[in-house]
């Protein structure tokens, strides 16, 4: 009989992830081309069958790690339970914890720990050291196994399976787990609010150096993420082309209403799709990342984002915002976002799609193509580095470049393309707009994507981290590439997002493990 794994977990629970069948969960991952093209054999997960298994984070520690005597970075490390129901007998879910989680932790601490068995709370607890302190804690109860990096988050577990404590099954925020779902899961408002702090250093430490902006922006940054995100919601299945991950992000009724309007897809037309094809068929088959913004009115699209994030800072946050936004378009030379956006008005041009796209791993930055606007608007919207080009082509390209001529935007006919100028040597040209044109199964199914925002790409690192934990050896000097597909709606309570991609988003937690 399946357990209720909700019911096992505290109801201030801020992250929680659940599985009815791990073997299943696993599975997929290891049967993806990728992992099969460089793993010598694949993992058995017969064992596992059947294990239901719910992961809880109850909180994060942040920790300062000195880079130098000046500066240093902040190492988040959340503390979680995870619980496994492993329907077997005590001495046969003993065993596992002692063997099993002995291994991994083994190797995720790189050294042997020493080990502490004791008799404890009704059951067999294991402690295991690391050299360096670290710890890692099992209580094994029946078929039960508890498994943390944190003692009190096991005593929490506890406290609600003795009935001290409410589980967050009575807080009826999360729906029984469908049969259909390799595993599912659920952040609450608290665990949007603390992973918004986490969010805001880590892009704030990305995105400048200067330890001013740098605190203006870890301060505004989880402002502007706790006003607009209040719950999310996410499930896994497993699909013919892929594994498909959906997330639903709860919004504030009052954003979630103007999204819904000013981030609508355009509408189609056979000049719209055409002209789609066409920006999109500029681009090289192996192309790493690109994105399509399908959007019916860009400039709208970006304004309700800016005055509605606006709304949820402080007056002089506000403005500080209002004043970085322009930094995402800077790497284009783009100086006034609003005007640049505003030249999509033009009745004149039946395409309004924006397409940014990383060619490869050795590009600088990132390349654009968008329909050809109003070229008055555009040129007054263009940095003061940007210089016109010497003579105009009539009827032709036009190219505007700084000084060092490394940064070029490219005025043709129908399409704008902007970007360094050995990446813009990379582009095709001029096309008759068919979708037979398109290098790629990848990049025809981002043209063929009715979504307002759709998002693709591909990476080798992923799989050969997943072979280092799942598997025992790999082919050695093969670089297997996995691709992702996210498409990306509003609706009238919030967002949703739907990725399919080799490994899905359990594959990646499990990659994150090897990384660290």
């Amino acid at each position: 009989m399946p357990t209720d794994m909700r019911s096992l977990v505290p109801a201030e629970t801020l992250v929680y992830l659940e599985t009815n069948d791990l073997a299943a969960a696993l599975q997929p991952i290891v049967d993806s081309k990728p992992f099969t093209e460089i793993a010598m054999s694949k993992p058995d997960f017969s064992a596992l069958k059947g294990v239901q298994v719910a992961v809880a984070v109850t909180g994060f520690e942040t920790t300062e790690i000195a880079l130098t005597d000046e500066h240093s970075v902040g190492k988040v490390q959340p503390r979680f339970v995870a619980i496994a129901d492993t329907h077997a007998w005590n001495f046969q879910a003993v065993g596992f914890a002692e063997q099993k989680l002995g291994s991994f932790v083994a190797e995720i601490y790189n050294s042997e720990p020493t080990l502490e068995k004791i008799d404890k709370n009704g059951g067999k607890y294991f402690i295991w050291t690391a050299a360096d302190g670290r710890k890692a804690y099992a209580l094994v109860i029946g078929s039960l196994i508890y498994f943390s990096n944190d003692e009190t988050a096991i005593d929490k577990c506890l406290a609600v399976k003795n009935g001290e404590a409410d589980s967050i099954l009575k807080t009826g925020k999360i729906q029984p787990s469908a049969p259909d779902l390799l595993a599912s899961g659920y952040v609450s408002t608290d665990g949007v609010a603390q992973i918004a702090n986490i969010a805001g250093m880590k892009f704030a430490s990305e995105i400048v150096e200067d330890p001013d902006a740098q605190s203006a922006i870890a301060a505004i940054v989880p402002q502007l993420i706790r006003g607009t995100i209040t719950e999310v919601s996410w499930n896994a299945t497993q699909t013919s082309d892929g594994i498909e991950d959906k997330w639903e992000v709860t919004m504030p009724s009052d954003a979630a209403g103007i999204f819904v309007e000013t981030f609508a897809a355009q509408d189609e037309s056979p000049i719209v799709t055409s002209q789609r094809n066409e920006f999109i068929a500029q681009l090289p088959e192996n192309v790493v990342a690109v994105t399509h913004y399908n959007l019916k009115n860009p400039q709208l699209a970006w304004r309700s984002f800016m005055l509605t994030e606006a709304k949820n800072l402080d007056p002089i946050s506000a403005k500080i915002f209002l004043e970085f936004s322009s930094l995402f378009f800077e790497p284009y030379g783009i100086r006034d976002p609003e005007l640049f956006l505003s030249s999509f008005g033009d009745p004149r041009f039946a395409s309004r799609s924006i397409v940014t796209a990383k060619l490869d791993d050795q590009s600088e930055g990132s390349v654009a193509v968008l329909a050809t606007g109003d070229d008055q608007s555009q040129t007054k919207a263009l940095s003061h580095d940007l210089k016109p080009p010497r003579q105009v082509v009539e009827g032709g390209e036009n190219t505007w470049a700084d000084d060092e001529e490394d940064l070029q935007i490219v005025f043709g006919v129908q399409i704008t393309k902007i970007g360094q100028k050995k990446d813009l040597e990379r582009i095709r040209g001029m096309n008759n707009g068919e979708l037979s044109e398109i290098k790629g199964d990848l990049l025809r199914r981002v043209a063929t994507s009715k979504a307002p925002i759709t998002s693709a790409g591909r990476e080798s690192s992923l799989a050969l981290a997943l072979v280092a934990i799942l598997a025992s050896e790999g082919h050695g000097d093969v670089h297997p590439v996995s691709t992702y597909l996210t498409e990306t709606r509003f609706t009238t309570t919030g967002m949703e997002r739907r990725t399919v991609s080799d490994f899905g988003f359990i594959g990646w937690m499990i990659a994150q493990m090897a990384q660290d």
